[in-house]
């Protein structure tokens, strides 16, 4: 973590007033929030929409933070406490971490995209630790405050770090590529997340791409080249970067010629390599993000003999594919972090052709943030599904009744359920399953889909 004394700093960032008497006091690591505050923490307060942090610099400094920022139009600064007045305190947090970045000789590799991001981002970092000292966003840190914060967290020796990119509309993956310089960017794919926002796909794409934006000179993209609207975009690409890609078309750069699936991971091989890898992760779109990973590990010399090593000890940000067991022995996939579309359709086709289980059943629920079509893509989702390899069917939530709807085309009504309430859900999902049961738990995070798997397994 950032280590630096307080006139170190404020080389680093616009401070307004004398801190000579306290220049010495040495700052280790940033705290948001004073409740997780660590003893010689630079504290950072934020005026929020109900609640003003600078009412809790006192108190932090009592607790052993070496500083605080203080934001300039906030009244009554305590002027007998180290208090270092800047005219924002967020922009300070960004000045800072973008000052410590370019302090720090290592390689930082950006990673974007509607779906996969998160999981992408574990692989490299997994991958990049069989040769280097690699840290990586912690969570899901990875917006205009998770991400300075993650950099400021990163330590003066440390080689590689791995840092996931977010956004929510335009411009904001153009700041946070500006803000950590990455050597290495690289897109997982364009989904159907953020349509409410930013209005289609194409949208989607143009906002995804700006992460090339704060690229280092002759650095390296790696992006999904199944996706045409990615794919056209680079058509016409002048700029000095290497530019791979992957896929499962033979069009790119590195694609799988052949995938075993078991049940609870993937063996594959790939165009580029002789080697045999496998993957302890379910579903093929998991492939496709390793293979992103994969083509960022050789560009650091890391060769295709060793990566089996670092798949081997693979552990993904939890609720992300994650494999469980529940009360009456049921294996229970929980993909309850986030949905769209895309990501939906990507865990249905992994259960619906998944071996060894004599009955699988979905519960699924609300898609958010997609925008004025969203009961039609749920509806498409319940549509799309098998009744012959798919047993029964839970819904959850008040758009998830599309799923139901479309889910009616093909099933019979009573392998269809419909609830708004998680306790009955889980209440008649319990009389269905068994030791040679399957069920999927996806939705949107803010559906807290998690709290069913947690129902199943007491």
């Amino acid at each position: 973590m950032i280590q630096r004394s307080v006139k170190e700093v404020a080389k680093m960032i616009s401070v307004l007033n004398d801190i000579q008497s306290f220049e010495d006091q040495i700052i280790k690591g940033v705290c948001i929030d004073s409740r997780k505050l660590e003893k010689g923490n630079l504290f950072v307060p934020f005026i929020g929409q109900n609640m003003d942090g600078h009412q809790f610099v006192e108190e932090a400094i009592k607790q052993g933070a070496a500083a605080a920022l203080w934001q300039k139009n906030v009244p009554n600064p305590p002027v007998h406490l180290p208090i270092i007045i800047v005219e924002d305190t967020l922009t300070a947090l960004q000045e800072l971490a973008k000052s410590y970045r370019h302090q720090l000789d290592l390689k930082v590799i950006g990673v974007t995209g509607s779906n996969g991001k998160t999981t992408t981002k574990d692989m490299v970092a997994n991958l990049l630790a069989l040769k280097y000292k690699v840290q990586k966003t912690v969570g899901n840190y990875n917006n205009h405050i998770g991400l300075p914060l993650t950099i400021l967290q990163l330590n003066e020796d440390t080689e590689m770090a791995v840092l996931e990119m977010g956004m929510s509309g335009r411009g904001e993956i153009d700041f946070l590529s500006n803000l950590a310089n990455p050597d290495v960017a690289i897109i997982t794919n364009i989904g159907e997340a953020h349509l409410l926002d930013l209005g289609s796909r194409e949208a989607i794409s143009e906002a995804k791409l700006e992460i090339i934006n704060g690229l280092k000179k002759n650095g390296l993209i790696v992006y999904f080249g199944d996706e045409p609207l990615l794919r056209d975009k680079f058509q016409s690409y002048q700029g000095d970067a290497t530019v791979q890609t992957f896929g499962r078309s033979e069009r790119n750069t590195i694609y799988p010629t052949v995938i075993t699936s078991g049940d609870v991971g993937s063996s594959f091989k790939v165009n580029n390599s002789e080697e045999e890898f496998y993957l302890p992760v379910l579903g093929t779109h998991n492939i496709m993000n390793s293979l992103a990973a994969m083509q960022v590990a050789v560009y650091f010399d890391i060769p295709y003999s060793q990566l089996n090593e670092g798949f081997k000890t693979l552990k993904l940000t939890n609720m992300r594919m994650e494999l469980v067991e529940g009360v009456n022995g049921e294996k229970i996939i929980n993909d309850a972090y986030n949905a769209s579309p895309t990501s939906m359709n990507a865990a249905i086709e992994l259960i619906t052709y998944l071996p060894g289980y004599e009955q699988k059943i979905l519960v699924l629920g609300d898609m958010l943030e997609l925008g004025p079509k969203e009961e039609e893509f749920h509806y498409h989702i319940g549509e799309s599904l098998n009744p012959e390899r798919i047993d029964y069917v839970f819904t959850y939530g008040n758009l998830a009744k599309n799923i139901a709807k479309g889910a009616n085309k093909y099933f019979a009504p009573e392998r269809v359920f419909t609830f708004l309430e998680k306790e009955s859900l889980v209440q008649e999902l319990k009389k269905k399953t068994n030791a040679q049961t399957l069920v999927l738990v996806k939705a949107s995070r803010g559906m807290k889909l998690e709290e069913v798997v947690e129902g199943l397994q007491k």
